[in-house]
Order: C-alpha cells, then sequence, then structure tokens
C-alpha cells in the first residue's frame, strides 16, 4: 500500500528504535526520567521558552495550554479551520467552558486587523470576556500553509494591546520553520505558549511537548493530570522524540519537494479541477469525479484522504519513498488518460 493519507502514518527508523531501546528511564509522575526531562529542556531551549512539558497528544498539549490562559466562560479567537476548533472532539468547551469566535481567514490563516475587530468588549459584561488567540502555523485544513512572522509579530502587539494571551498549535511548525527558514527562538519571542508535534513529519511513534513561559507552565503538570496525562517511564517514548529532533528536521525538504512535484502534475491532469497552493507536505486537490478517482486510488493500492465535495489530500512523508513517488505519479498519468 502507498498511504498518503497523513504524515502520522509513518514507524520508528532503526536508528529511532535503537534510541528507544537503550534510553535511560525514570518515573516522570515523580519528574524522575532524565529522558523526558532532556526533550523538555531541548525544545524549550530551541524555542527560548522558559519551561516545557511532554504530552501524549497534540490535542491534550492544546487543550492543556487553553486551560492555562482562560477561566470558563471566556472566549478565544481563531480560524474557522482552526484545529482547536474541529479536531479535538470539542475541548475547548469540554475541558476549559470557553466559547471559540471563528475568523474567516484565508488558508487557514488570519491577520491582525481580523483579531482586533473579533476581541469582545471588555465591559460589556453580556459577551465573553476574550483572553486569547491561537493560530496554527502550518494550516492543516488551509494545506499546509505557513504564517508570515510580520502577520504574527502584528497580531502578538494587538494581544499586547488588549491583554491577549497568544498560544501556537505548532503540530507541523516544523514544516514551516524548515520552508520558510525562520528561526524558532523568534516565535518563543511571540508566543507565550507553542505546542509542537513530535508524530507527524518527525515521525515519533508519539508525543507533543508544550513550552512556553514560566508564569503559564507552572500549572502545567496540573493541568496534565486532570487531563488524564500523568505518564511514568515515557523516556522511550522521549527518546524517539529526541531522535526525531536531531535527525528528521532537516530532511522535511525531500517531503516538501515531493509534494511539489505531485502539485505539479496534478496542475496538468485534465481530471482535477483545482490544485491549492503548496507550500510543505501537504496536496488538496478538487477532482471533476470523486467517486471514480477514489475508486482508480483503491485498486492502485493508494490511500488517500477524501475530505469531500470533490476535495482530496495528499500528505507526504518518510515512509513515502521515492519509488512510491515515482508510482504515484505514473498512476496519475494513467487515470488522467483514462477518465
Amino acid at each position: 500500500m502507498i498511504d498518503l493519507r497523513s504524515d502520522t502514518v509513518t514507524k520508528p527508523t532503526k536508528g529511532m528504535l535503537e534510541a528507544m531501546m537503550s534510553a535511560d528511564v525514570g518515573d516522570d509522575v515523580y519528574k524522575e526520567d532524565p529522558t523526558a526531562i532532556k526533550l523538555e529542556n531541548h525544545i524549550a531551549e530551541m524555542f527560548g521558552m522558559d519551561e516545557a512539558l511532554y504530552f501524549p497528544t497534540g490535542s491534550m498539549a492544546n487543550q492543556a495550554a487553553i486551560k492555562l490562559h482562560t477561566q470558563p466562560g471566556e472566549q478565544l479567537i481563531c480560524d474557522k479551520y482552526a484545529h482547536v476548533y474541529h479536531y479535538e472532539g470539542g475541548g475547548v468547551s469540554f475541558n476549559s467552558g470557553v466559547s471559540c469566535k471563528l475568523l474567516d481567514g484565508d488558508r487557514g490563516k488570519i491577520t491582525a486587523s481580523q483579531v482586533e475587530a473579533a476581541i469582545n468588549p471588555p465591559d460589556f459584561y453580556h459577551s465573553p470576556l476574550t483572553t486569547l488567540v491561537t493560530l496554527e502555523n502550518t494550516t492543516n485544513k488551509g494545506g499546509g500553509a505557513c504564517y508570515d512572522l510580520n502577520t504574527i509579530k502584528e497580531i502578538k502587539e494587538v494581544c499586547n494591546k488588549h491583554g491577549l494571551g497568544l498560544h501556537l498549535d505548532g503540530a507541523r511548525l516544523w514544516n514551516a520553520l524548515v520552508a520558510t527558514g525562520q528561526d524558532p527562538k523568534e516565535y518563543g519571542q511571540l508566543f507565550d505558549t507553542i505546542s509542537v508535534c513530535l508524530s507527524k513529519g518527525l515521525g515519533a511513534p508519539m508525543g507533543t511537548v508544550l513550552c512556553g513561559k514560566s508564569s503559564l507552565m507552572k500549572n502545567a503538570m496540573r493541568v496534565r493530570k486532570v487531563l488524564g496525562g500523568g505518564m511514568r517511564q515515557i523516556g522511550y517514548m522521549c527518546a524517539a522524540g529526541l531522535y526525531a529532533v536531531e535527525n528528521h528536521i532537516d530532511r522535511l525538504k525531500e517531503d516538501h519537494h515531493k509534494a511539489q512535484e505531485l502539485k505539479e502534475v496534478l496542475q496538468k491532469m485534465s481530471f482535477v479541477k483545482k490544485v491549492e497552493p503548496v507550500e510543505t507536505n501537504i496536496i488538496i486537490f478538487e477532482v471533476k469525479d470523486q467517486n471514480e478517482f477514489m475508486t482508480f486510488c483503491k485498486a492502485k493500492k493508494m490511500i488517500i484522504s477524501n475530505m469531500g465535495e470533490g476535495k482530496m489530500r495528499f500528505v507526504t512523508h518518510y515512509d513515502y519513498d521515492s519509488l512510491q513517488h515515482r508510482e504515484v505519479i505514473n498512476n496519475l498519468i494513467e487515470f488522467n488518460s483514462i477518465s
């Protein structure tokens, strides 16, 4: 099978497995796991943040960040495509008692002027108190789009002006950093909290690290515990994350290159109605007959994401190799000749 559904389908490499099996571990509930501490310190240092904490999932890390920033009855601002709104099971309201004000951004990216216009007047007690802005970089439903750093700086100015927190869902921030050449420490200067995923493009079996300012992170262990995230010998998983950060970031360029090649091929296909801009490893495109295309893909043992309304999604990753890439391109050309 050629699996292009997501960059979450990767399996640990041989080097990663060796790092996991040789990890030095302890009980993380007592903060005695040396490999977990090493990973957390490494991520905090990368972003110039005060502290960091390992979470089993990205959703839990994001939900913890929202809880750290807000009180029940308050409201956060995010794009209408935001992962914290669409793909975290309603956790914003369930875990924090917070509502979302959704903005109609550009491929999942919002602007400072949109944020400022969406802030509820703090003295108008009939509406929720706005306390947090959440951004996503790269954007998932936006097709892997990357924020311009100047846009984030402008949003940060609005947050400072109105006393709002600023959280980054950086599930694919590694892809954005590689694509743009931005410095992780610039993000640490702009955001109060940042979550970075280890199990997507970097290929670890699990894990997300939340880093942030000590004034917020001092309560992160308690919130993680409340959410059921207390873990024991997590050093085995943290060793995979460390290996991924140290060895797999630069190779994301290969995923981006393959995504660009797929985009160029799709743009030439008559069965394709539209291809969204491609900046990183996600390709979203619209076909004329999705049922026919999905049937063909199944016959060719290609697994892809059907987003509905004719929209398809490919996501490149390190388990998608050059031989598979050539086969996918040939399959697309074949389907174009018969459709």
